[in-house]
């Protein structure tokens, strides 16, 4: 599996306006409900249960990347998002440096093999220093898409 395979383009955000944690997840979160998932209060409700995954410990792994994420009823399949901060935003985590790129994931609950192997593959992929730096070079939807389209076959 590809992170094409889950990743919304259309909810690809190449440069973000938010600023803090809180307000980053919270554009995310639109951009997919923009895109034509999520309905109702629920993407309230998701950004609840990311804000509370995030208390158990941060998901900014490091390196300028986080992959904030949750499972949620409101989602049949893995979905996600890819966003990139210009200016960085802090987001807690584990190198105590900003954040750069998001990845961030909503899955179903009852897939957690699904969340974990995309959790996995999205770790793995973040890893690779020139990749990280082309996400962040990439001034346009259509650019972050190609990249995550060419990245090496994960999993």
């Amino acid at each position: 599996m590809r992170m094409t395979d889950f990743v919304v383009r259309e909810a690809i955000i190449p440069e973000l306006t938010a600023t803090t944690k809180d307000g980053v997840i919270r554009e995310m979160i639109e951009g997919l409900r923009a895109a034509g998932y999520f309905k109702g209060g629920e993407p309230e409700d998701i950004v609840k249960a990311i804000l509370k995954r995030e208390q158990l410990g941060s998901t900014g792994i490091g390196r300028g990347v986080a992959i904030p994420h949750t499972k949620h009823n409101s989602v049949d399949r893995l979905i996600g998002t890819v966003a990139v901060s210009k200016v960085g935003v802090a987001f807690d985590s584990v190198d105590g440096e900003p954040v750069h790129v998001l990845v961030l994931l909503v899955s179903p609950q009852d897939r957690p093999g699904d969340h974990l192997r995309a959790l996995e593959n999205v770790a793995r992929s973040m890893r690779d220093d020139g990749f990280v730096r082309s996400l962040r070079q990439a001034t346009t939807r259509e650019q972050i898409w190609a990249l995550l389209d060419e990245a090496p076959l994960q999993w």
